[in-house]
């Protein structure tokens, strides 16, 4: 008899399935460009507060200093605690090149923002994830469960939610070096698992 188990993502998992969420093969393998010049650039705001901020200035960094076009696609989660669906995934794949996800700054929120990079990346869409460092323990099981337990994000000081607007602007700034990294083929993640 096959029994169903229920994990924290959502998905359902037969005992004894071992290849991760959906059969798929882990992130990482994903092309990254060697640049951002010219790239789409999509953000997804998981409602934590100063996320916005933080990822709306990231964009308007890629862009003027990185030569990517545009910001193309910004949206929202509903729920900062589930991770998003295979249609929000599609929505990203048409309009973007590289999408860059977060804040995770709570539990919860953190595992869903690492999946949400796991799933962006296995649709094909290099990810950048940020969390604060206080939950990279979470941000590390939500990886294994999603079968890519050498997933990695982007860290940022805990705790981001308090920042004033000039700060969190700071951060954005303080972080775009390693995001650019992380998008690009010179974040040295291509063809690791």
């Amino acid at each position: 008899m096959t029994q169903t188990i229920l994990d924290p993502t959502g998905l359902r998992v037969q005992s004894g399935d071992t290849a991760g969420a959906q059969g798929q093969p882990a992130p990482g393998l994903v092309a990254r460009p060697d640049s951002l010049a010219g790239a789409r650039i999509g953000l997804l705001d998981n409602t934590k507060h100063n996320a916005m901020l933080l990822l709306q200035t990231v964009g308007r960094l890629l862009v003027e200093e990185h030569g990517a076009a545009e910001v193309t696609l910004v949206e929202t989660k509903r729920n900062f605690s589930v991770p998003v669906d295979d249609e929000i995934v599609s929505r990203y794949r048409e309009a973007c090149d590289v999408v860059i996800t977060g804040v995770g700054d709570c539990g919860s929120c953190s595992a869903a923002a690492v999946a949400d990079g796991i799933n962006f990346e296995r649709a094909g869409l290099p990810a950048a994830v940020v969390l604060t460092d206080a939950f990279d323990v979470t941000g590390r099981t939500m990886a294994g469960v999603q079968g890519a337990p050498d997933y990695e994000w982007i860290r940022t000081e805990h705790p981001m939610a308090v920042l004033a607007e000039d700060q969190v602007r700071e951060r954005a700034r303080q972080l775009l070096p390693e995001i650019v990294s992380t998008l690009t083929a010179s974040s040295g993640q291509e063809g690791t698992a």
